[in-house]
């Protein structure tokens, strides 16, 4: 080094070009930039892209989404502990190849790539489509009918289940050609068009009543639907 070379210095403009800036509700991020943040951000539970822009929850209110959520996910578990070949997630980061959205589900269920899947996983991150989701929403205002909607019908989601809590209501939405379709209940009761066998009481999920709402669940695991799903899931695994 010359006597007139000055080592660099470490000014502040440098240091505040590599500090990542904080996510801020609303901003309107790229999915590389919106993931970039996030992830410097361990401290923050739950961030959202739709469509490019930000999403972030306020402080959660045990009646108006946490009980019922944990409702909910006691349900989707109850279903994957008797289905091989099937996970289901809480609060996952949903990776949409394609899109400008970077969802992160309350629920979800799939089907795990060797059980012959459409997802798969990049860097513990579920990648593509899940076959069902679930979102507990205050009421029909809620992006998860409107905004959220229109990216998970997009990306693909076969079945979306959005439980409008203060509504005291449950839509249940089956992907078509022709944009999502709100099936009604049989007799009281949802029947799953993706997962056989996964059966839902929706008055007594908005009661509260875990009971019947297992006891339902129960029938639906005991039926020939799904006895027959499993059964394919199995050779599918055996391939």
């Amino acid at each position: 080094m010359s006597s007139t070379s000055v080592p660099p210095i470490l000014g502040k403009s440098s240091v505040q070009e590599r500090r990542v800036p904080p996510l801020q509700p609303g901003d309107h991020l790229t999915v590389e930039e919106f993931h970039r943040r996030y992830l410097a951000m361990p401290e923050c539970k739950k961030a959202e892209l739709i469509e490019g822009v930000v999403y972030m929850p306020s402080p959660i209110s045990i009646e108006g989404h946490g009980s019922p959520h944990v409702d909910m996910g006691g349900w989707l578990g109850y279903y994957r502990a008797f289905t091989p070949g099937v996970q289901a997630g809480d609060n996952s980061t949903v990776l949409l190849p394609g899109t400008s959205s970077e969802p992160q589900p309350d629920l979800l269920l799939r089907i795990l790539p060797k059980y012959g899947g459409r997802t798969n996983t990049v860097d513990n991150y579920v990648s593509g489509a899940p076959d069902h989701i679930d979102e507990i929403a205050a009421s029909s205002a809620s992006y998860d009918l409107h905004s959220k909607l229109h990216v998970y019908y997009k990306a693909g989601v076969l079945e979306y289940v959005v439980w409008r809590v203060w509504d005291r209501a449950i839509d249940w939405f089956v992907w078509t050609e022709q944009g999502y379709q709100r099936i009604e209940p049989d007799q009281g009761v949802y029947r799953s068009r993706v997962f056989p066998g996964l059966w839902l009481d929706a008055d007594a999920m908005i009661a509260g009543d875990m009971q019947r709402v297992y006891a339902v669940l129960q029938q639906g695991l005991q039926s020939p639907e799904h006895a027959a799903f499993c059964e394919k899931l199995r050779q599918s695994e055996a391939k």
